[in-house]
Formats: structure tokens, sequence, C-alpha cells
């Protein structure tokens, strides 16, 4: 157990404190969105708004801007999700749930492809980015992608496609996110994140509980299970 503490205090050897606390309390928000998420409650989005704010924050210090670009787009489907829960909550607080229908399964295909795109043109142009957006010195090409840009390319196209069906009320967002919080284990650890690789660990077992909770909320009321219901 002291070797695991010591890694972790080793991978923030030099980062300064203030900087620890953004993600700390970046992740302390994430979580509690995941919980008021999972009760069905739209202080899902306050809640995830600061956290993504600022993670948009870290980012930009620790010059990942790809990843800043992308959880700058997070808060902008959060207040978009925030807006749609407002105006179908029972209590304005808790809403009701359904199953995807014909036309979500489409839309969700072209959001994973349009999110796939969006983040691998953001990685395209990242040395353009890093460069504090200036070309002089530096050329664009898919040559110079690294393996974790794959991978955030294809994990984003998934939690994009989870917000939005957590937008439209659709049990289905939990599984896209098991499957998102699942591949962000290593890749935040192998980043440096370690504290926001805990965080997907955490994020991971509430998907879970949540899925089996939504679920359970669905088919024991009737009159919610309706793949029409938008």
């Amino acid at each position: 157990m002291n070797h695991i503490f010591d890694w972790v205090f080793a991978q923030y050897q030099g980062v300064p404190t203030h900087l620890i606390y953004v993600e700390v309390f970046g992740v302390l928000f994430g979580l509690l969105s995941v919980l008021f998420s999972k009760k069905r409650n739209i202080w899902v989005y306050p809640t995830g708004i600061i956290s993504t704010v600022l993670f948009v924050y870290l980012l930009w210090v620790g010059r990942l801007f790809g990843d800043m670009l992308i959880n700058a787009y997070y808060t902008i489907m959060s207040v978009y999700g925030w807006v749609l829960w407002a105006k179908n909550s029972q209590d304005n607080v808790h809403v009701e749930i359904a199953t995807m229908g014909a036309k979500d399964r489409k839309i969700t295909l072209y959001l994973a492809l349009l999110s796939g795109l969006f983040v691998m043109l953001v990685y395209y142009f990242k040395p353009y980015i890093n460069n504090d957006f200036s070309m002089e010195g530096i050329a664009l090409g898919w040559g110079h992608f690294v393996w974790t840009d794959w991978v955030d390319a294809f994990t984003t196209a998934i939690f994009l496609v989870g917000m939005w069906l957590m937008a439209k009320r659709k049990i289905e967002n939990w599984l896209f996110w098991i499957v998102g919080d699942v591949i962000s284990i290593p890749l935040y650890t192998y980043k440096g994140f370690v504290v926001t690789a805990l965080q997907y660990v955490i994020f991971t077992i509430i998907a879970i509980l949540a899925y089996r909770e939504w679920r359970k909320n669905l088919y024991n009321t009737p009159a919610l299970v309706s793949e029409s219901y938008s």
C-alpha cells in the first residue's frame, strides 16, 4: 500500500498546490454530478458544469489544449441537458426516463461519427494549438498522432453520445458511460492525472449501480416504458 501512495505522490512532484486542489475539486464535483444523475436529479448538470469548467482551467494551464476544448464542449452539452431536464422535470428536481427508439439509435450513430470527427480535427491541429496558435516551426499531419490521441477520439465519442442520451433521459446512456469510464482509467493514469483516474474507477462503479437503479425504476413504472418518449 505504501508503494501505491509513494507512486501517487511521485506523479504530483513539482505540481503547484493550487492545481492539485483544482483537480481534486473537479473530481469531487464530477462525483457529485454522477450521484445526482443516478437519482435522476437535475443537480447533475450544475455540479457537472462546475467540474468541467475546473478541468478546462486545469488542462489550459497544463497546455493540453485538445482535452481542454473537449471539456469546453462537455460544458456546452451540459447546459443543453440542463435545459431539457428543467423542461421535463416532475417536481423541478426529478425527471422521467425511457428507452431508446429507432430515431434515437440513428441519431446516436450520427452523433458518434461527428464526435469522433470533431476530436480527430482537434488533435490534427494540436501542434498548432499547443504552439500558441502559431504555425511557426510546426507541421500538421496524422504522423504526430500518438496512441492516446486515438483512444481519446474513441472515448470522447462514447461520452458525448452518453451525454446526449442522458439529456434525453434514455436509460442506455449508462452503458456508454460504463464503457468510456473503463477505458479512461488507464488512459488518465498514463497521462499523469492519478486522482482523475481514481475518479473514473468510482464512476464505473456508480454507473453500473445507476443503470441497475434506472432499469428498476423504469420497469416498475409501466407508464414510463416508451420508446417514443422524448
